[in-house]
């Protein structure tokens, strides 16, 4: 993106008034513009392909394509939505438009909700009480890769792993990288880790080492991120 560009966003939520409130706000933020609007994840794809249909029927015309015409970079996506809700959405415009971002932006913190959004590639999870100024972060973070999940949601997400795991998944881990695997996700350190689970710092890094093999990843955060999408987590919780 040049310097004097601004952030391309699509607003999906099926209440005309939050769609009101936040294009409103936006329209005066000058690293943002409001390029579009749809009340559900069926439209949201449909507006989508549209776009990227005509794009590319310009491009194999050799015909300039239009300001209006580009693609959202950011996707504020509600999570309750009829027809096609913001989970459903989010994981079939993710396998269509993989570069595009979505931050979910919902009044909703259920454990299940947050893990499922995360999963089908959301990058950012907030709730709808966040501040204007705090709404422009999130948006600039997901467009430059920089997820943002702030306390309480992360709290509601490893609840929500902890729930899964009574649910006997198996990825191939032991019990113990199974419990070191969630206190990374859970954002903690070596030497904590090795406090909540009674074992010394230097097994928890082969721990950790075991886990980063497995997975074929190159670091810890790498390695909460995955835990993050693939809900693995401790069945022994």
């Amino acid at each position: 993106m040049a310097m004097d560009a601004s952030i391309r966003v699509l607003i999906v939520d099926d209440h005309d008034m939050v769609r009101l409130g936040l294009r409103t706000y936006l329209m005066m933020e000058p690293k943002v513009t409001v390029i579009g609007e749809a009340c559900n994840g069926l439209e949201a794809i449909s507006l989508l392909q549209e776009l990227a249909q005509r794009n590319a029927d310009k491009a194999a015309a050799g015909a300039l394509i239009g300001e209006d015409e580009l693609m959202p970079d950011v996707i504020l996506m509600d999570l309750m939505m009829p027809v096609m809700d913001g989970v459903e959405a989010t994981a079939q415009i993710i396998a269509q438009f993989p570069a595009l971002k979505i931050i979910v932006l919902t009044s909703f913190l259920e454990e299940d909700k947050v893990v499922k959004a995360i999963e089908a590639g959301a990058v950012s999870y907030v709730l709808k009480t966040i501040s204007s100024d705090q709404l422009v972060h999130v948006i600039q973070g997901a467009y430059y890769g920089m997820p943002v999940i702030n306390a309480e949601v992360s709290q509601a997400l490893t609840r929500g792993l902890r729930q899964r795991s009574l649910q006997g998944e198996d990825e191939g881990f032991t019990l113990r990288e199974k419990e070191v695997l969630l206190l990374i996700a859970d954002g903690r350190a070596n030497k904590e880790i090795a406090e909540e689970l009674h074992i010394s710092i230097k097994t928890v890094k082969t721990h950790v080492s075991n886990l980063l093999m497995k997975c074929a990843l190159d670091d810890r955060t790498q390695l909460a991120i995955y835990a993050h999408r693939k809900g693995w987590v401790n069945q022994t919780k």
